[in-house]
């Protein structure tokens, strides 16, 4: 019985040769972004030029980030190739936990960022084995014309650290700690006395108020 029903598969297949490569041609592009690619690194060897847009959704330890980060790091790639170059687009979702700077309570954010790149293929590289001299720009990397994949691991690492904001709030108009007695503010004055401020120590009072 086995062995009818093999031959009766094989029998379906050479009758029908076009459906099986029909059918791969059509999600090529799936399979070059699903199948042939690992954590945050982008198989170019077999990208046609055009527009190809990837996905990666890996936990934050394959890009090598920790606190405040936690969970997955969204990466969604938008990867124009031509013959001479490769410009890549990128929005990343990261989940963070932070602390108010003002009142100190745990909060939860979604950190969104995005980011170009521009690859280009250069003979240079081949011939010497190292990037040309004028390339300082950081949104530029030079690569050998015979490259078959870009890591994208240490850039979104380095945009996600850079997203983290300077000033963590709860809410813009958190009221923060009483000095004295420490209470959150934001559940009700204390009733704690204030005592008035040096005069002189004003222009800083000020400077303090910006910073927070």
């Amino acid at each position: 019985m086995s062995y009818i029903y093999i031959s009766f598969c094989f029998s379906l297949f050479f009758a029908n040769p076009r459906l099986p490569v029909e059918r791969h041609s059509r999600r090529r592009d799936s399979y070059v972004a699903l199948c042939e690619r690992i954590p945050m690194i982008i198989k170019i060897s077999n990208l046609r030029d055009g527009v190809h847009n990837l996905s990666f959704d890996e936990n934050i330890s394959e890009i090598g980030v920790d606190e405040p980060f936690y969970g997955n790091c969204n990466v969604e790639v938008e990867l124009s190739k031509s013959h001479s170059q490769i410009v890549l687009n990128a929005v990343l979702t990261l989940n963070a936990k932070y602390q108010c700077d003002r009142c100190g309570c745990d909060l939860k954010s979604t950190v969104k960022t995005d980011y170009q790149m521009v690859y280009l293929f250069s003979k240079e590289w081949n011939y010497t084995g190292s990037e040309p001299e004028d390339s300082g720009n950081i949104n530029l990397t030079y690569l050998p014309v015979d490259a078959d994949k870009i890591d994208i691991a240490n850039d979104v690492r380095d945009y996600a650290l850079i997203a983290i904001p300077m000033k963590k709030l709860c809410k813009e108009d958190c009221k923060g700690l009483c000095a004295s007695c420490g209470k959150d503010l934001n559940y009700g004055e204390c009733g704690c006395t204030k005592d008035e401020a040096d005069p002189r120590w004003q222009p800083l009072e000020k400077l303090r108020n910006k910073l927070n």
